[in-house]
């Protein structure tokens, strides 16, 4: 049978989805679903694996049956997912011991302060090019060693698995207990704070330093692989279908968004907020508070490298300003209650509910409103809240330009936030630069089949697939340079007031 399609596992934070892409980077079909958010106490974020999987075999039995595709038309299966997010599980029974613990979880803050305490910093720092912060895996991964009953012990005897979501989806796809592989890919693994990013193998210096066994973590491959992580053992399936690579979900909107040459960039709005400019393969090293991470490896090539800019609260303001304040009744009905005011009327608004990330790494930041009047109403903060968006955009920029000594001509946009017009007009506006949002916003979807085509040969080569890459709207400033800098000056404002306001 002809193999026409590539699929996409997409596990993102708040939901599952699968894609099925044709072999010109058109999504065919798609289902998706939404997983809980589990708060047991301030500042910890978790999810249930276990209902990762049950969604995960959901969307992708549901994508089939309803388009009427047969698996063996299904050249190779790619999987994003929400980076940094840790599970660690029993080899013998694909039990979780835990649950996962979430990328925008603070629960080990002591343990990054003690950290740094010690003079670890900069040594981190030049190992793995991240902060020691509560941001990423390796403190996570410590945190349940220590925390929770048996699991220390278990890794010890080689019983207890780690991994990001990638490789614990990987894992259950190729068999689980059943000879399930136990991979990562390594732009995932460069956000663990375990790899050495110059060498891309695991760390023994900084696991001693943890104590985490070495047995515990996966085997790292290529982003796009053609020796294959494996096929996937579902039952639901007739044939079994190759999974040919993975990538952390900025990674695959950059591959997403074809930003293969040096100095291009791209900005995801999700859950957060995301932006990584290609640096190529040379490591640089910022000096503003940003990552250096690992962008993509596709087969025996050499690794690319990125420069990124993490924010950790974007999309997650609008679910906020839904669930918790209930302002609105659907996110998408944020725009429309933004535009009822004609501008936010001196109102600011930080969600810095998880600390604050680049460029300022701050774990002791915490969410402020400040500005309010007896004038201000529900479309001030509505609009407050998108503007927050494109003003922490503009904090990463700005450090980004200052390392890379790169000036940022055009910002190509992707993610769920890139419907909203308003949005895109302000970040347009704030930036000074034009911002363009591509025909095909499934960007982090389509990177992972791109490697996942790549890996079979469905596609030949990166020409291919920016030939795939076309634009659907651009937005251009509109804006004085006067109002620009005194609302971003009013912004900073807001930032300062923002910090040293975490419990002790």
């Amino acid at each position: 049978m002809e193999k026409k399609f590539v699929g996409a596992i997409d596990q993102g934070t708040t939901s599952t989805r699968f894609i099925i892409f044709d072999r010109f980077g058109n999504p065919v079909e798609k289902s998706q679903i939404e997983h809980k958010q589990i708060f047991p106490k301030p500042g910890w974020v978790e999810h249930d694996p276990v209902e990762i999987w049950e969604n995960t075999k959901f969307v992708i039995r549901d994508v089939i049956e309803r388009k009427g595709i047969s698996p063996c038309e299904i050249a190779s299966i790619g999987i994003t997912n929400q980076r940094e997010t840790t599970i660690v599980w029993d080899k013998n029974t694909g039990k979780p011991f835990y649950n996962a613990i979430v990328w925008q979880d603070t629960r080990t803050k002591d343990g990054v302060e003690k950290l740094i305490k010690d003079g670890f910093d900069d040594w981190f720092r030049i190992k793995t090019g991240l902060p020691i912060s509560t941001y990423f895996s390796a403190l996570k991964l410590k945190w349940i060693l220590e925390n929770v009953s048996f699991v220390k012990e278990e890794a010890n005897k080689g019983n207890a698995l780690f991994g990001t979501i990638d490789t614990y989806l990987i894992w259950l796809l190729t068999g689980g207990p059943n000879g399930g592989k136990h991979i990562t890919d390594v732009t995932n693994a460069s956000r663990t704070m375990l790899l050495n990013i110059e060498k891309l193998e695991w760390d023994e210096e900084i696991l001693k330093i943890l104590d985490i066994p070495l047995g515990m973590l996966p085997e790292i491959r290529p982003s796009s692989d053609p020796n294959l992580y494996g096929f996937t053992k579902l039952d639901f399936l007739n044939c079994e279908i190759p999974i040919g690579g993975a990538l952390g979900d900025q990674q695959a909107a950059l591959v997403g968004q074809t930003c293969f040459a040096v100095g291009e960039a791209k900005n995801t709005y999700g859950t957060g907020c995301f932006l990584l400019l290609n640096t190529g393969s040379n490591l640089v090293r910022s000096r503003s508070g940003l990552l250096t991470t690992v962008a993509y490896k596709f087969g025996k090539n050499p690794p690319y490298y990125a420069l990124e800019g993490s924010i950790a609260i974007t999309g997650a303001l609008v679910q906020w300003l839904r669930d918790n304040l209930k302002i609105i009744n659907k996110s998408s009905d944020i725009e429309e209650l933004a535009r009822s005011v004609p501008d936010n009327g001196g109102v600011y608004f930080v969600p810095a509910f998880s600390g604050l990330f680049a460029p300022y790494w701050r774990t002791d930041a915490r969410g402020v409103i400040i500005g309010l009047t007896r004038y201000a109403n529900r479309g001030h903060i509505a609009r407050a809240a998108l503007e927050a968006t494109a003003f922490q955009t503009k904090d990463v920029i700005d450090a980004m330009e200052h390392d890379s000594n790169i000036k940022l001509e055009v910002l190509k946009v992707d993610g769920g936030m890139v419907v909203n017009e308003l949005l895109m007009q302000f970040q347009s506006d704030i930036l000074s630069v034009p911002v363009v949002r591509p025909k095909v916003i499934e960007t982090t979807a389509l990177g992972a089949s791109y490697v996942a085509g790549l890996a079979v040969k469905l596609f030949t080569s990166e020409e291919e697939l920016r030939k795939n890459w076309a634009v659907d709207k651009i937005w251009t400033p509109n804006m004085d340079e006067n109002t620009r800098n005194n609302l971003y000056k009013r912004w900073l404002r807001a930032i300062e007031k923002s910090l040293n306001l975490a419990d002790e």
